[in-house]
C-alpha cells in the first residue's frame, strides 16, 4: 500500500455526496480526477436531491453515464417546491443520511456550492466528526444562497475556492489559511478544452435543422427564495421579451427552489412549449449545454453558469434581478438588477444579442483538478479534527471585580502651548479630574523632558485619584460621520502642518510655511519678541516688568491698542490659518469648523474673510465657529484615546 503525500498509510476514503445537474458539474471533474488515482483514494458517491426526480430529468442518469458507482441514492425531496417544502427536503435528508455516512465512514466529504440539500449533507458531516471539503466557498451572490454558502463554510474543514477574492473573504470570515486552496472552478478544466467539439450536432438536435450559430437564445431562471413573487413576475416579462425579440430559444426548466412551480405554470400558460421559437427542456447533459452556450448569440437569465461558465466563451450574458448580485463577472455579463419591464428586458436582448467578448478566465484556468487532489492528499487525518478559526488580535478581556467597576477610565491629554505645557487626567465623561501646567521650556530636549516628568507624575497621581488611564493623547482632529478620524499610523488631522506658504517662516517640525509657523501660540510669541526687541512692541497704555517674559498675549494686547505692526502679524496669522481651512474645506467638505483655545477668537473673522475671498462657491456656505469649552485642546487630546480604546470595531 502506497502511501498519501501526508503519510496517512491507507488510502483515503472520499465520499462525494451530489445534490442536482448544477454541483455535478463542478463535482464530476473531481469524481473522474479521484478515479484515476485508485492507489491513493477510495470514492464513494452519494446522489441525492432533484438528481432522483423525474421533472427534473433524472439527471442521476448522467452520472450513470459517465461510469461511476452510485452507493446510495437517497429521496429528500418534498415536493411543494415553497419555504415549507425545502425546509422539510432538508429534514428529511438529516433523517437519512446518518445511517448512509455510518456504513460508509469516509475519511472526509466533498461538498458543492450554496443549496439547502448541500446545508444537509454538512450538517450531518459536521455532526458526526467527518471531515468536510467545501467547493465554492467565499462567493458572494444574492438570495438565501450567500447565508447557506456561509454557513457551510463554517462547518467546513478545508476549503477550495475559485477567485482571489473569495479566498479573501474566507480569510475575513476567521478560516485558517492554511486550510484554503485557491484552485479554480473545476468545471473550467472542461470548459476550457470545449470548443474544439463537433458542435453543430449538438446546436441541431436542441434547436433544430435550421439554426446557425450565433443566431439563437440560451434561457435558464430559476426563483429567487427571498422574493418569489417578484420573482414569478420577472420571469414573465422575461418570456414576453424573448417572444417579441423572436429569436429561436431554448429554455431550460427552473430548479427545484420553492416557487419553481408557479414559473412552471407561467410557461405553460404563454404556450412556450408549444411554440414555434422555443425548445423547453428539463434537462441537457453538462457537455453538451457548454456546447449551446459557447456558439449562443446570447444567454439569459439568472443562474450563476451565466456569470461564471458562459465568460470562459465570451458569450454575451444577460443577468436578471439580483440572485447574482455581488459576483465577480467579465464584461460579457449585462446586469438588468430592476427587471421590472418587458421594455427593459428587450433592449438588454437588443444591445447584447450577437456580440462576441474577449473570453474570461476570472473562475479558474483549466487546472483546477490537479491543485484539489494534491491538495487532498496532503489531508493530515492525524490531525485533531475541532477546527480552529483565526480571529483578529483583540483586547484581553479585563476580569469584572469592584475595583475595575470602580475605576473611572480615564486618558492623559498633552497640550504644548506656546507659553505653557499643560497635561491632565480626563475623565469617560469629558471632565478633567486634574490639571498640571509648567512654563515651556526653550530647547526640544528640556520640553521632552518636562511632558515625561509631568505624564508620570500625573499617572502616578491616577490610582489616588481612583482613574484607570487607557492611554495618552497629543493632537487635534476631523470627525467624520461621528467617528474621529485616525489615519493608518495615528497621525491623522495634523493640521497645524498645512503649508501655506512655500518661503514663509520656518516651523518647529522642520519645514517652512506651516499654519503652526504663522498662527501658533509659539509663532506669534516670537514675532512679539522681535517687536519688542526693536522696541515697537509697546503702545499707550501698555506696561511690562523687565521680568516679564513677551508672549502672545501682549501682541494681542497691543494690537487691541493700535499698533499696526501686532494688527498685521495678527492679520497674517489669521489669514495662514483662513487658508488653511480652505485647503481642508476643498479636501473634506465638512459641515462644521470649529476654532479652539485662547487664540479662536482672535482669528474667526479673518478665517471667514479667506473663505469668502478663496474657497469654492459649493463650500462657502460652511459654519465657523468658536468652541466654548474650557479647555478644548485638553479634551480633544483625550478624545483621540478615549474613542480608540473603548470601541468595539477597529
Amino acid at each position: 500500500m502506497e502511501k498519501n503525500g501526508n503519510g496517512n498509510n491507507h488510502k483515503l476514503r472520499v465520499c462525494v455526496a451530489t445534490c442536482n445537474r448544477a454541483d455535478y458539474s463542478k463535482l464530476a471533474p473531481i469524481m473522474f480526477g479521484i478515479k484515476a488515482e485508485p492507489q491513493f483514494f477510495e470514492l464513494d458517491v452519494v446522489v441525492l436531491g432533484s438528481h432522483l426526480i423525474d421533472d427534473y430529468g433524472n439527471t442521476y442518469r448522467m452520472i450513470e453515464q459517465d461510469d461511476f458507482d452510485i452507493h446510495t441514492r437517497l429521496h429528500t425531496i418534498v415536493r411543494g417546491e415553497d419555504e415549507a417544502a425545502m425546509v422539510e427536503s432538508v429534514g428529511l435528508a438529516l433523517v437519512k443520511l446518518p445511517d448512509v455516512l455510518n456504513r460508509l465512514k469516509p475519511d472526509i466529504m466533498i461538498v458543492h456550492g450554496d443549496r439547502f440539500d448541500a446545508l444537509a449533507l454538512a450538517t450531518s458531516a459536521a455532526l458526526m466528526n467527518i471531515r468536510i471539503l467545501h467547493i465554492e466557498g467565499g462567493e458572494v451572490s444574492g438570495t438565501i444562497d450567500d447565508s447557506i454558502r456561509h454557513a457551510i463554510t463554517k462547518l467546513a474543514h478545508y476549503h477550495v475556492c475559485c477567485t482571489r477574492s473569495a479566498e479573501q473573504h474566507l480569510i475575513a470570515m476567521c478560516e485558517d489559511h492554511d486550510r484554503i486552496l485557491l484552485a479554480g472552478c473545476p468545471s473550467y478544466d472542461k470548459l476550457l478544452s470545449a470548443k474544439n467539439k463537433d458542435y453543430m450536432s449538438i446546436i441541431r438536435m436542441w434547436l433544430g435543422e435550421d439554426v446557425k450559430t450565433r443566431d439563437y437564445i440560451v434561457a435558464l431562471q430559476h426563483p429567487v427564495t427571498t422574493d418569489i413573487k417578484h420573482s414569478i413576475k420577472m420571469f414573465e416579462l422575461t418570456l414576453d421579451a424573448l417572444i417579441s425579440f423572436n429569436k429561436r430559444t431554448l429554455v431550460l426548466f427552473p430548479n427545484v427552489d420553492a416557487g419553481s412551480k408557479e414559473m412552471v405554470r407561467v410557461m405553460r400558460k404563454k404556450g412556450i412549449e408549444h411554440h414555434p421559437n422555443f425548445r423547453a427542456v428539463k434537462h441537457v447533459p453538462f457537455d453538451q449545454f457548454i456546447q449551446l452556450v459557447a456558439h449562443a448569440g446570447c444567454m439569459i437569465g439568472n443562474s450563476s453558469c451565466g456569470v461564471r461558465e458562459v465568460g470562459a466563451f465570451g458569450t454575451p450574458v444577460i443577468n436578471l434581478g439580483t440572485r447574482q448580485t455581488g459576483r465577480e463577472t467579465g464584461e460579457n455579463v449585462l446586469h438588468v438588477r430592476d427587471a421590472d419591464t418587458q421594455d427593459k428586458i428587450l433592449h438588454a436582448l437588443q444591445l447584447q444579442f450577437g456580440k462576441q467578448y474577449p473570453c474570461s478566465k476570472i473562475y479558474g484556468d483549466g487546472n483546477a483538478v490537479p491543485r484539489i487532489l494534491k491538495f487532498l492528499k496532503s489531508i493530515d487525518l492525524k490531525e485533531p479534527l475541532q477546527k480552529k478559526f483565526c480571529f483578529p488580535p483583540v483586547k484581553d478581556n479585563i476580569s469584572q471585580d469592584i475595583d475595575h467597576i470602580l475605576e473611572t477610565q480615564s486618558a492623559l491629554a498633552v497640550d504644548l502651548g506656546g507659553t505653557n505645557l499643560r497635561v491632565a487626567i480626563v475623565s469617560m465623561k469629558g471632565e478633567i479630574v486634574k490639571k498640571y501646567t509648567q512654563l515651556n521650556p526653550k530647547t526640544y530636549e528640556d520640553r521632552l523632558e518636562l511632558i515625561l516628568k509631568m505624564c508620570v507624575e500625573a499617572a502616578s497621581e491616577a490610582v489616588n485619584v481612583n482613574c484607570r488611564i487607557l492611554g495618552v493623547g497629543i493632537g487635534g482632529g476631523i470627525i467624520h460621520q461621528h467617528e474621529l478620524i485616525h489615519g493608518s499610523s495615528f497621525c491623522a488631522a495634523e493640521l497645524g502642518h498645512i503649508v501655506v506658504s512655500l518661503d514663509g517662516p520656518e516651523c518647529l517640525c522642520g519645514s517652512q510655511g506651516c499654519i503652526e509657523a504663522y498662527a501658533s501660540g509659539i509663532a506669534l510669541q516670537r514675532e512679539a519678541k522681535k517687536l519688542h526687541d526693536e522696541d515697537l512692541l509697546l503702545v499707550e497704555g501698555m506696561s511690562m516688568k523687565k521680568e516679564e517674559v513677551v508672549s502672545a498675549a501682549h501682541l494681542i494686547q497691543a494690537a487691541k491698542l493700535g499698533n499696526t505692526k501686532a494688527d498685521s502679524i495678527l492679520r497674517t496669522a489669521g489669514t495662514a490659518l483662513g487658508l488653511g481651512v480652505v485647503n481642508i474645506l476643498h479636501t473634506m467638505n465638512p459641515s462644521l469648523v470649529i476654532l479652539s483655545g485662547v487664540l479662536a477668537g482672535h482669528y474667526v473673522n479673518a478665517v471667514k474673510d479667506v473663505i469668502n475671498r478663496q474657497a469654492l462657491s459649493s463650500v462657502k456656505t460652511v459654519d465657523v465657529v468658536v468652541s466654548n469649552l474650557a479647555d478644548p485642546a485638553l479634551l480633544g487630546a483625550a478624545s483621540l484615546v478615549l474613542d480608540y480604546t473603548t470601541r468595539r470595531i477597529y
